[in-house]
């Protein structure tokens, strides 16, 4: 199982630096079909915000599934907070308490 980054061509090809395995993209359509096809082999998906905001209901469906974990990452203009609204989710659900924020869940 590898690790992948998906994303625009200003994004992504810094990961090349770290060895990762990346996938440049021009549109949300792309996106999708490389997602799909690299769920199948791949243990973490990296994908930056920007495509990912238009992609709610593929990546909702893979956090579904054990593997592969998909992690939204800022792209190079910067953060929507998608990504860490997902991890605060993610840690309420776990914990049942927001203890990155300090709200406690009802």
């Amino acid at each position: 199982m590898e690790i992948c980054v998906i994303g625009d061509i200003d994004s992504a090809p810094l990961f090349l630096v770290l060895g990762l395995k990346v996938h440049i993209v021009s549109d949300v359509t792309q996106a999708k079909n490389i997602l799909e096809e690299t769920a199948k082999n791949h243990a973490v998906i990296y994908i930056t915000e920007k495509l990912a905001k238009d992609m709610d209901a593929e990546i909702q469906k893979l956090n579904e599934r054990e593997t592969p974990a998909v992690v939204l990452i800022p792209s190079n203009e910067g953060t929507l907070g998608i990504g860490m609204s997902g991890v605060k989710k993610s840690v309420e659900r776990a914990v049942g308490a927001d203890i990155l924020f300090g709200e406690e869940k009802n």
